[in-house]
C-alpha cells in the first residue's frame, strides 16, 4: 500500500523536521512494509535521512529548469534536495489557482521527461457527482487528456473535490464503483483521497482497486498519520 501525506500550506521547516524524525522512528521500529510519501511545503523541503520506503516529494512546480516565474520553483530548486517525486493536478491547483488541463499535461510531460515519479490527481465536484456515475467517469477521464497512462512511474490519486477538507468522505460504495471504472483505463496504482482519517482508513484500504490513500488534514498530525500506516500494516 501507499500511504501519502499532503501537508498543503501547513508546517514549518522546524516542525517538518520534527515530523519526519517521528515518522522515521515509527516506520523503523514498527517494521512497516508500507510505501510512505510526504509532500511538505516548498519552504520545508530538505534531504531527510529516513527509512528507504519513506519518500519526500514536492507539492507543485513549474515545468522549467529555472527562469523568470515569480513565486514558483523549478527543477533547479528541486534538484538541490535530490527529490524525484511530484504532485500534479491537485484539485486545489485546478480550482483555486486556475490550472487548466493543458497546463497539467504540460507539467506532466516535463517531469515525466525528467524521470520523476508523478502522483497525478483527478476528481469531480459535487454538481458532477449528483449527475450520476457516468458523468463522474466522463469528468475524471477528461482530466486524463494529454497524460501518458503507460508511464511506469505514475500513481493516480482519485480525490472527489466535494470530499477534500470538508469532513465528508465518499461512501465505500461510491469509491468502489468509481475506482472500478477508473481501473478499466488506468493500470497504475490508484489512491483515494478526500477526508481520509484513521476512523475510515481500514474500510477504504479494503476496496479492491484501492492501492492506498492520499491524506490531507488528518495526516498533519504525525501520530494520526502513523496510525493510518499501522492500519495498512494490519491489513497485510
Amino acid at each position: 500500500m501507499i500511504i501519502a501525506s499532503n501537508f498543503k500550506t501547513n508546517h514549518t521547516r522546524s516542525s517538518t523536521h520534527e515530523y519526519m524524525q517521528k515518522l522515521d522512528t515509527f516506520v523503523r521500529e514498527s517494521g512497516s512494509a508500507q510505501r510512505v510519501m510526504v509532500f511538505p511545503p516548498a519552504t520545508a523541503l530538505d534531504r531527510f535521512d529516513t527509512a528507504e520506503q519513506i519518500t519526500t516529494g514536492v507539492q507543485n512546480a513549474y515545468p522549467v529548469e529555472k527562469g523568470s516565474f515569480t513565486g514558483e520553483i523549478g527543477l533547479e530548486q528541486i534538484d538541490e534536495f535530490g527529490l524525484k517525486t511530484i504532485l500534479i493536478g491537485h484539485s486545489e491547483r485546478r480550482h483555486i489557482f486556475g490550472e487548466t488541463q493543458a497546463l497539467c499535461a504540460k507539467k506532466y510531460a516535463f517531469f515525466q521527461e525528467q524521470g520523476f515519479e508523478i502522483v497525478y490527481c483527478i476528481g469531480e465536484p459535487r454538481e458532477v457527482r449528483e449527475q450520476g456515475i457516468e458523468a463522474v467517469v466522463d469528468y475524471n477521464f477528461a482530466q486524463l487528456e494529454g497524460i501518458d497512462l503507460s508511464y511506469e512511474k505514475l500513481i493516480v490519486a482519485y480525490e472527489p473535490v466535494w470530499a477534500i477538507g470538508t469532513g465528508l468522505s465518499a461512501s465505500v460504495e461510491q469509491i468502489d464503483e468509481t475506482m472500478t471504472h477508473l481501473r478499466k483505463k488506468i493500470k497504475a496504482p490508484l489512491l483515494y483521497g478526500g477526508s481520509v482519517k484513521p476512523a475510515n482508513t481500514e474500510e477504504i484500504l479494503k476496496i479492491a482497486d484501492c492501492d492506498g490513500v492520499l491524506v490531507g488534514t488528518a495526516s498533519w498530525d504525525v501520530e494520526a498519520f502513523c496510525e493510518m500506516i499501522a492500519i495498512a500494516d494490519k491489513l497485510g
